[in-house]
């Protein structure tokens, strides 16, 4: 179990400016599976930086658990394991299987592309007021409105009331950024909020059924039991969160990186076919989730290495979607790396296996709107100021990034 002093996946500044490209290089060549030793805060972990091995762990639901210790990366305490259990995330077969088939049905790629047309819609609305003046702050002006809006609509949410979901989100997932919280009573006052909402959509439906995701839920069975309402408000806050932070995550990144390759971008606008392709390669380069962890049920071995029972695997889905064995110079942001390899199924940004991204069709729908949108009205985009990265070692997000540019 030799450490590397120098590692240290749990400081959340390791994050800031990006992935640690050259540490997960590092790791995949050297120990793809590399005991990182316990700090004050966060238990000892084996981090899995390759795609065989993260691969491996996340098919294996019963032998790495995502509901023993939660999939979460901080310490929870007993009491807060059993509540967590109720999210999705925290769930193994069978009782996962059981609840993901209930909701399963609101995004299928035929219900999901029956959005497409007001997606397109509110992105141009988004872009008539940002491009306004040619400068804006391109996360809050740009890619957070398309996901937030777009998952008001389908939960039914007041679009007056999106601000608040986005604050609220933020704070839930900022826990170590002193911008966005200050303390764990923030978030938990955060996430009684939004089960408080969940609840008053809840009490609406059933005066006034819709045939939206909250009508698939409140309407659907579990084993023949209808949800409870603390099931039902764990589904409402993971579908609001995953459904607004992560697109706006990735939208930030993939703008960032455009800006960073102007040439990346002229290919853009001089060819709208392409975009796609770039998504897939933002999706790749700087996947929303850092990582998820899982809990060894009964010793094993990974690439060689013995995990002992009660061992806790982290997954860092960035550096498993550089793996050198999947991709050519994977460190590389290259929007046309899909017309020669198989981005779409060899990044690892949505997961892979039971816990695989239900959300995935209809996150890479709305970056198609969005970026479809971008490369028709903006032209020579560049930084207008310092970036605000998010304070974070779960979430690889952007606060704000003040851009210019000519409009169309």
């Amino acid at each position: 179990m030799a450490t590397c002093p120098h590692i240290d996946l749990n400081n959340p500044d390791t994050f800031r400016g990006g992935l640690p490209r050259e540490v997960f290089s590092y790791l995949r060549r050297e120990e793809p599976v590399y005991w990182h030793a316990a700090d004050a805060a966060t238990p000892g972990y084996w981090a899995v930086t390759r795609q065989e091995e993260l691969d491996y762990v996340s098919k294996n639901p019963l032998l790495f658990s995502s509901a023993e210790r939660t999939c979460m990366l901080q310490n929870p305490t007993a009491e807060e394991i059993e509540m967590m259990r109720m999210l999705m995330i925290n769930m193994d077969p069978p009782k996962h299987l059981k609840f993901r088939r209930l909701v399963r049905s609101a995004f299928t790629p035929k219900k999901v592309d029956s959005y497409e047309p007001r997606f397109r819609e509110i992105a141009r609305d988004i872009l008539d007021r940002a491009v306004v003046g040619g400068r804006c702050d391109f996360v809050t002006d740009i890619a957070a409105e398309l996901p937030l809006i777009a998952i008001c609509e389908l939960m039914g949410v007041p679009l007056e009331r999106r601000q608040r979901l986005f604050e609220l989100t933020n704070i839930m997932l900022g826990m170590d950024d002193p911008d966005l919280t200050t303390s764990q009573e923030d978030g938990m006052n955060a996430m009684m909020e939004m089960f408080m909402l969940g609840l008053e959509l809840a009490a609406l439906h059933r005066e006034d059924p819709s045939s939206g995701i909250v009508g698939t839920l409140l309407e659907g069975t579990v084993e023949d039991e209808p949800l409870t309402d603390d099931e039902f408000c764990n589904f409402f806050l993971l579908l609001i969160v995953a459904g607004n932070e992560t697109t706006r995550t990735v939208t930030s990144q993939g703008m960032r990186m455009l800006l960073e390759h102007p040439q990346q971008f002229q290919q853009l606008v001089d060819d709208p076919t392409l975009v796609p392709d770039a998504i897939e390669e933002f999706l790749r380069f700087n996947p929303a989730v850092i990582a998820f962890r899982r809990t060894a049920m009964e010793d094993t071995e990974l690439n060689g290495v013995r995990i002992r029972k009660g061992d806790l695997v982290q997954l860092f889905y960035g550096a498993a979607s550089a793996d050198e064995a999947v991709f050519v110079d994977g460190d590389s942001f290259d929007i046309l790396r899909n017309q020669r390899e198989d981005v779409r199924n060899g990044h690892r940004a949505f997961g892979i296996g039971q816990h695989f991204c239900l959300g995935s069709h209809l996150a890479r729908l709305e970056l198609t709107a969005i970026f479809d949108e971008i490369v028709r009205r903006i032209r020579n985009p560049r930084f207008d100021g310092d970036i605000q990265w998010l304070r974070s070692n779960f979430i690889n997000g952007i606060k704000h990034m003040p851009i210019a540019f000519d409009v169309v």
